[in-house]
């Protein structure tokens, strides 16, 4: 295999493999520490054995076996284990364990422990990103417009915390789990938005292992809690967007908005179960339960994809949802996706004049400069607009949007 091809699947291996080798250390070592760094080193030894020694027949479990060697190393070396009968077991019991909880997912308790009630919402988030989704601490620091060093410490005190509290790796019983849900959506929400638009600039655009890995998540707790509308609605909105996958990168790489999308590339049956669950919502609502964040935004990806061309887009009905979302969701993001669907429905100068109401809160946002770059565009201030292109190509770190905002800056003339 070719220097490029070794490191194109030891690439592959860690986005389809680390979750499943974090989640097996901790279950075995009871330790997110000795879990992350050891799952590192063998991706670390990967890089540096596999172009000499060939990729293995069975990459995930040449990185598991060598994660645990990893970790019994740094137990053996730190002699952190004074009860030597419990050592003895765990450097040579490899039988797995009784099933955990009412599903027995090694990844699913791995998000719930680190969704924890006893952390804050936001150190959860990162937390699970880090250790279920394999993102890097840049990763994880630009999904929350934060600082990089504020991020890693942020996620070192949530380990530090879940170890001195000893913290169980398992899915809660069935009376704790609408306490813990919330965090736990939070975070697959995110995740699948990493895969939907990576902000990695070495990643692939669209990481399908990200958004593959959030749905299957999704639809497990959905067994667990059937009845809960949000779980309904998360899992409605991921298969509405992931329906659009294979049409939102072309074939040059470039990134195709959602109006110059090939519509017939979309995946029809994805889009069928999806707009099967907003209607089931739908009904909910009209029996007078209110909906969610999540529900709401499925609701807004069934208008779009029930449209056969974007110009029979109903506009309307985007903004009288996102009116909903803002009274339940007051973060600028909502408030610039509402400000979009503004445009088509009462023109760029409106949206425009609401869009410059968030810069103070999203001037590091590249989404925020892009939506300003377009609307000045469409109201013909060039020079206002390549300006805005070029801070927006400045802060994006996905290599599709960044084409996609070359090219719209550079029709400019």
């Amino acid at each position: 295999m070719t220097t490029g091809g070794v490191q194109e699947a030891i690439t592959r291996a860690h986005r389809e493999e680390w979750a499943r080798v974090v989640a097996s250390l901790t279950r075995r070592f009871g330790d997110l520490d000795i879990a992350e760094e050891a799952a590192a080193e063998a991706f670390a030894t990967a890089v540096e054995r596999w172009p000499v020694d060939g990729v293995p027949p069975n990459p995930g479990a040449w990185l598991t076996t060598t994660a645990n060697r990893k970790a019994i190393d740094r137990i053996r070396r730190e002699n952190k284990r004074d009860d030597k009968q419990r050592e003895a077991r765990m450097l040579s019991d490899d039988d797995p364990p009784e099933p955990l909880g009412a599903i027995d997912d090694e990844r699913l308790r791995l998000v719930f422990t680190c969704c924890h009630p006893a952390l804050a919402m936001e150190a959860r988030v990162a937390l699970t990103l880090r250790m279920v989704g394999g993102l890097t601490v840049p990763e994880i620091a630009r999904a929350f417009l934060a600082q990089e060093a504020a991020m890693g410490q942020r996620i070192t005190r949530a380990k530090a915390k879940i170890k001195a509290a000893r913290i169980p790796y398992r899915v809660p019983s069935a009376e704790d789990l609408p306490a813990r849900v919330s965090g736990v959506l939070a975070v697959l929400f995110l995740v699948f938005n990493e895969g939907y638009l990576a902000t990695g600039p070495d990643s692939d655009p669209v990481r399908h292992d990200l958004t593959a890995e959030a749905i299957r998540l999704t639809r497990l707790i959905r067994v667990l809690l059937p009845d809960d509308g949000e779980v309904a609605g998360l899992l409605a909105l991921m298969l509405l967007t992931e329906a659009r996958r294979t049409a939102r990168v072309s074939a040059s790489g470039e990134l195709i908005s959602l109006a110059e999308q090939d519509r017939g590339a979309w995946d029809a049956a994805l889009i069928a179960e999806g707009h099967r669950l907003v209607r089931e919502r739908l009904a909910a609502a009209a029996a007078g339960v209110a909906p969610g964040r999540y529900q709401i935004l499925a609701a807004i990806n069934a208008v779009h994809t029930y449209a056969r061309d974007a110009r029979d887009t109903d506009w309307s009905q985007v903004v009288a949802l996102y009116d909903q979302l803002v009274r339940i969701d007051r973060s600028p993001i909502v408030a610039l996706n509402r400000a979009i669907a503004v445009a088509e429905l009462d023109g760029p100068e409106v949206a425009l004049a609401a869009v410059d109401r968030l810069a103070d809160r999203l001037a590091g946002y590249h989404a925020y400069h892009a939506t300003r770059a377009d609307l000045l565009r469409r109201l013909g201030r060039g020079r206002d607009s390549r300006g805005a292109y070029d801070r927006a190509i400045e802060l994006a770190g996905n290599s599709a949007e960044i084409a996609y905002l070359k090219r719209r800056r550079d029709q400019l003339g």
